[in-house]
């Protein structure tokens, strides 16, 4: 099977380890041996959904390193399309709350945002007032 065909989550085995999808093109070791670049063409073993009670698909600092790494590609993308430095601002001030609500809801640890990317009072996404 191909590394595109599979969902997000799955577990599959690539020459000879344990692997969990975590992006389209990256996995993270089963036993928490880091996030790894999966080539399109790799040939890959997909393995069975049932994880052992308790046991986790994606590693916390794994989801993590995924997390900030989505935010960052989404912080460029704003940068890209802003036209005033006030909409760049305010746009990744809401980024950077919903990153903050995302980290919380999944328990993970929080990040101090990056300089003047603070929230201010009231301004956060419709229906929240503040973060």
């Amino acid at each position: 099977m191909k590394f595109q065909h599979l969902p997000l989550q799955a577990r599959f085995r690539y020459e000879g380890r344990v692997y969990v999808k975590t992006g389209p093109l990256t996995a993270m070791a089963a036993d928490g041996g880091g996030q790894r670049l999966i080539p399109r063409y790799a040939v890959l073993e997909p393995l069975p959904e049932d994880l052992p009670a308790g046991a986790a698909a994606v590693a916390p600092a794994g989801l993590a390193a995924a997390a900030e790494e989505l935010l960052a590609a989404c912080a460029q993308l704003i940068d890209a399309a802003c036209h005033t430095p006030q909409q760049r601002a305010a746009l990744r001030a809401e980024l950077e709350a919903a990153g903050q609500r995302f980290r919380a809801a999944l328990g993970l640890p929080m990040t101090s945002p990056p300089e003047g990317a603070s929230v201010p009072r009231g301004h956060g996404p419709a229906g929240h007032h503040g973060v």
